[in-house]
């Protein structure tokens, strides 16, 4: 059989890159606790009218169907593409058995068929918030979501030395109540090409808005003059209204923008930046909205994003407004373990090798492993009797910092990094702190 060929957009990271991984998401995954996020998972097919629904994403969507389904057996079903869609529906669904406003976060796999390039994936794994209500929801949680993921952020560049993330909001109220002081109807169309701003530039923004909306030069100029404004405090609300455009929408946004910056500044100072030319490209985002980049990176695009939806979810008779943000874990890792990094000291977890003597001796080998992993030391048994100098490269090759020998008769422990080794009882010898666990490391500052 000849070597499979790798299918490009789908990465496995190896071993150490999987450490990282877990490493991040136990980060992720404990800050969102620690802000009483409940942990769901969804399935991970959804009816294709349901993934379509909002968007137009057909493009995007891999679909599922049994090799030898009969007609009468033929659902069209889709892979989801992102966690928020499922998480609708699963609102829907399990209603009555929640309790709003609801805070969940979710960890998955998501599938999007677009073109593999750095950055983007075909099969990747994202973590997700959301806080949803019942058919009302404060406006204060627009400002908690982005705390939460800057908590996230910066924790993930304390401990694990990840860059730092600037994170980019705006919000929709805001731009779509400007256009309509300008007149403009179709304010998603100015929306979805002011979103490419980053992409080809204000000039060609220009010649979008005027060539495609049919914008006049005027109104096109004001739109791109909005776009350009930013700033990490409230003087953006100074340069927005310095542009003579007035509007009860526009202001309703000002408002609720500035109010965000104003709490986000006081916790993470110059973290969140007012950028008014974020737009989203998603279609069920009705109020703030954010995107966040990696300093440093900022070429890989924006690496996590949410928003808030007034209208995703609804049964007809009741609505869940909700707001939430996702990160792209596999967008911010891959790269960073591709190039080698970010990388972990060892490509198993096992911090101790218990050498065999001999194939006689294994179950003393055994036992002491027991009684080592009975105090939650990560060990593993040498596959086979061998020299000891063979056994000690065995553990080197896999990064083991400590080898065990004469289990069970005269116990010793060698670090063969060092090549100290001392006399030690496996029912109360533990190695240090720092080996205990594979270590992060990220451009060769070890975490």
């Amino acid at each position: 059989m000849s070597r499979p060929k790798p299918l490009s957009g789908f990465p496995e990271f190896l071993p150490a890159g999987r450490i990282v991984e877990n490493r991040v998401l136990e980060i992720v995954t404990s800050t969102f606790e620690l802000h009483g996020f409940a942990p769901i998972e969804t399935r991970a097919v959804e009816p294709l009218s349901q993934l379509a629904r909002k968007g137009d994403i057909a493009k995007e969507v891999y679909v599922v169907r049994r090799l030898h389904a009969d007609a009468a057996d033929a659902d069209e079903l889709g892979l989801h593409f992102d966690l928020t869609v499922p998480f609708a529906r699963y609102v829907l669904e399990n209603a009555g058995h929640l309790a709003f406003p609801f805070r969940r976060y979710q960890v998955q796999k998501v599938w999007r068929g677009e073109r593999p390039q750095e950055g983007r994936y075909r099969e990747f794994t994202q973590a997700d918030i959301d806080i949803v209500g019942q058919d009302a929801l404060a406006g204060h949680h627009d400002v908690e979501i982005p705390l939460v993921a800057l908590d996230v952020f910066e924790k993930l560049h304390r401990d694990l030395g990840l860059p730092p993330v600037q994170l980019h909001v705006n919000n929709r109220k805001l731009a779509e109540g400007f256009y309509r002081g300008l007149g403009i109807e179709d304010t998603a169309g100015v929306l979805q090409r002011v979103d490419k701003f980053d992409k080809v530039g204000p000039d060609a923004v220009t010649q979008l808005l005027t060539a495609e909306m049919g914008l006049s030069e005027a109104q096109a100029r004001a739109c791109v003059s909005l776009a350009g404004i930013s700033a990490t405090d409230e003087s953006f609300v100074d340069d927005v209204r310095a542009l003579g455009v007035e509007d009860p929408l526009l202001d309703a946004g000002l408002e609720e923008l500035s109010a965000l910056v104003r709490v986000a500044r006081r916790s993470v100072p110059d973290r969140v930046v007012a950028d008014l030319k974020i737009a989203r490209g998603l279609d069920y985002y009705t109020g703030t909205v954010y995107e966040s980049f990696l300093v440093g990176s900022e070429k890989l695009g924006s690496v996590a994003s949410g928003g808030r939806y007034d209208s995703l979810a609804s049964d007809g008779r009741l609505t869940f407004p909700g707001v939430g943000y996702s990160f792209g874990i596999t967008r911010i890792l891959a790269p960073l373990i591709s190039k080698g990094r970010i990388t972990a000291s060892r490509s198993v977890p096992s911090a101790v090798l218990v050498a065999v003597d001999a194939e006689e001796s294994r179950d003393q080998a055994i036992a002491v492993a027991g009684a080592l992993r009975s105090r939650d030391i990560p060990v593993e048994v040498a596959p086979k009797a061998d020299k000891f100098g063979k056994q000690i490269r065995y553990a080197e090759r896999r990064g083991i910092p400590f080898v065990w020998f004469g289990a069970g008769y005269d116990d010793s422990v060698k670090d063969i990094r060092t090549g100290a080794q001392t006399a030690a009882d496996p029912a109360i010898w533990s190695p240090p702190d720092g080996d205990l666990r594979a270590s992060v490391s990220m451009d060769g500052n070890e975490r």
